[in-house]
């Protein structure tokens, strides 16, 4: 069975985008950051993308290593995330590229079967995607870039669940600007 992790940037009172899908509030991560998660992004096989998210990344990562100011981490994770394959939840069918499949159907069925297949680990992004894997007891690792801002509100890291989830920890690391990494897998 599949790894299926989930992993954002988090503001400290657990918001991935505060209100109006702001994103900016984090500003650009260290480069020992960006480091870590393209070392966590290279060591999946397979991503899963809510469509809020495919279009923040789709919108720039398809060139990012052709980008002017991009760094060699950059330029890796570009071609890496170009490389990768990856499935896009989606219920309004758009225009999808760069080894990437469309699915618009039931989200948490496909979810269950890719995990019950080979191959190594996979990793989820997007809220409403993520929280319905989550409802239905599929991930099996969060972490969480735990940025020293608090939002007041937004989008939320973690979705209302009708169970507790219990979970062991796994890592911690504190980043340059005060970001806290925490890595845990949920307890089975």
């Amino acid at each position: 069975m599949r790894n299926l992790i989930f992993g954002m940037n988090v503001t400290l009172d657990g918001y991935i985008a505060a209100p109006g899908d702001d994103i900016g509030w984090g500003g650009p991560p260290s480069d020992e950051l960006f480091q870590w998660w393209l070392d966590q992004e290279r060591a999946s096989e397979l991503t899963l993308y809510g469509r809020k998210l495919w279009e923040t990344m789709s919108s720039y990562w398809p060139t990012g290593d052709q980008q002017p100011d991009a760094t060699p981490a950059q330029a890796e994770f570009a071609r890496n995330w170009r490389d990768t394959p990856k499935v896009v939840f989606s219920s309004t069918p758009g225009e999808i590229g760069w080894n990437t499949r469309l699915v618009t159907g039931d989200a948490v069925a496909e979810i269950t079967r890719l995990k019950a297949g080979d191959g190594g680990p996979m990793r989820i992004g997007g809220a409403t995607l993520a929280g319905a894997a989550m409802r239905a007891g599929l991930i099996d690792e969060y972490a969480l870039a735990t940025y020293p801002v608090v939002a007041g509100g937004g989008t939320p890291f973690f979705t209302a669940l009708d169970h507790r989830v219990q979970l062991d920890l796994v890592e911690t690391r504190t980043f340059p600007g005060g970001v806290v990494l925490t890595r845990y897998e949920t307890r089975r």
